[in-house]
């Protein structure tokens, strides 16, 4: 039977996949919007930095002319005018501005147009000092301006330095910080993607789970009302032919209560193993944990189904070594009761069923082996699951045991396996871990068992 699909299967991948982009977007997002503000505090660092030094630059070159204005022409130290080669003022243009705007020796210097600079000079006078950025014939340039008192009037001194290799270098500084910016955006990106897939695994594990939890649920309810249709059929024509025959005797319609007898059996059997399954699904199901010998409870076990096993011309052999393990004797008498029953079903009249059970350290394995058919190969990953009937499987089965019987053994801490025999026939294998036992002086394979192992 092919499970349903519900809405939220084909709904969980997209919200996924929407989840993952919002945390890239957001990863990327972020390292963005950090990028942005450090490449801001750079930027402006560097800026200020650079500002700073040029500004310093010419306020050294400007005061060493104020100071030759101070004191006029007994100054011992001739003021550098014009532009200056090597030292602190390399690169920068200065020049003076007499009380009446002439410049100081202006035929000498050469000035282009706009110097000197307008703004500069009035802005000085006012306040005394002045720094401006400006175009000078197409040139970045910056102009530092300093008012200087002297005894005819006050005079201006205007130092000039060429901002185009600043400018340069902040513009490289733009497309380093926006090129790495890029890069480390798109780093994140790929991280972000990588980490948010990692982030997700647990919560797709939860909606992979229980998306299988659904359609085992799904699975579980068709099974099941499948398996209640035919009982329930039966019962209710039995009742019909009842009703119909309602004046008969007895035994002229005991027919119909052995169909009525039968199925409620069966009802009942499934009904005990929907809520055994029910309540292991839940976690309800305790395991009692105590010391006992697994062959004891084998041969215990296999004893009851031998005369079930004779009215069908099936005889049950059973091969008992000791094997000791804790575990829960009445679940691992149903366990033995499961496999046996199963095997007495499938093996036909004349043929036997061999039960072993065998200590191999670390387990305590536990052997039922019968000359039935045996399983088809593709049916060997199916025998275990919840409602699998082989098609030559014997009428009266729910479907149930063997699923009963994995959850025993995996309860226990064990692993069982179903294949086919050599010679023939189907084969089960439970494996439990062993417990160790400490010898008392004597072979307890020796007790009350005899000298072969062999118990029919």
């Amino acid at each position: 039977m092919q499970p349903a699909t519900g809405s939220g299967e084909v709904e969980e991948a997209p919200l996924l996949r929407r989840t993952r982009w919002r945390l890239m977007a957001w990863s990327g997002g972020l390292t963005l919007l950090i990028l942005v503000l450090l490449g801001i505090a750079v930027y402006a660092a560097v800026a200020g930095s650079l500002d700073a030094s040029a500004t310093a630059q010419l306020e050294r070159r400007a005061q060493e002319l104020s100071r030759f204005v101070e004191h006029g022409p007994g100054f011992p130290q001739r003021p550098r005018v014009g532009i200056a080669f090597g030292g602190d003022a390399a690169g920068t243009v200065a020049f003076i501005v007499g009380p009446g705007g002439a410049v100081q020796g202006a035929a000498g210097l050469g000035l282009p147009p706009g110097l000197p600079d307008a703004q500069g000079l009035s802005a000085s006078l006012r306040s005394g000092r002045d720094v401006r950025d400006a175009t000078i014939s197409g040139i970045p340039v910056r102009i530092y301006s300093l008012a200087v008192q002297a005894p005819d009037g006050t005079y201006v001194v205007q130092v000039v330095a060429d901002r185009t290799a600043e400018q340069r270098l902040l513009g490289t500084l733009v497309l380093v910080l926006a090129f790495g910016a890029c890069g480390a955006v798109l780093l994140a990106v790929a991280a972000g993607y990588i980490y948010a897939g990692r982030a997700l695994v647990p919560i797709r594990e939860s909606i992979r789970r229980r998306q299988d939890a659904l359609r085992r649920q799904r699975e579980f309810t068709a099974n099941a009302s499948h398996e209640l249709r035919t009982p329930l059929t039966v019962i209710r024509a039995s009742v019909a032919d009842l009703r119909r025959n309602r004046s008969r005797p007895v035994e002229q319609v005991g027919a119909a209560l052995d169909d009525i007898e039968s199925e409620v059996g069966h009802l009942t059997a499934l009904v005990d193993d929907l809520l055994l399954l029910a309540r292991t699904d839940s976690g309800a199901v305790e395991i009692e944990h105590v010391p006992l010998d697994l062959a004891d409870l084998a041969a215990e076990a296999a004893g009851i189904l031998s005369p079930l096993a004779q009215q069908r011309g099936v005889q049950v052999v059973v091969d008992p070594r000791p094997a000791e393990v804790e575990g829960d004797p009445l679940r691992l008498r149903q366990l033995v009761t499961i496999l046996v029953d199963n095997a007495v079903g499938h093996t036909p009249a004349g043929g036997s069923v061999l039960v072993r059970v065998r200590m191999e350290a670390p387990s305590a394995v536990l052997e039922v082996l019968d000359e039935g058919s045996g399983i088809r190969e593709a049916d060997l990953d199916k025998v275990f699951e919840r409602f699998w009937r082989a098609d030559d499987a014997p009428a009266g089965g729910t479907g149930l045991g063997l699923s009963i019987a994995r959850w025993i053994v995996e309860r226990h801490g064990g692993t069982i396996l179903a294949g086919n025999r050599p010679e023939g026939g189907a084969r089960f294998e439970a494996r439990l871990p062993a417990r160790p036992v400490k010898t008392s002086g004597h072979d307890r394979s020796t007790v009350n068992r005899p000298a072969d192992g062999m118990v029919d």
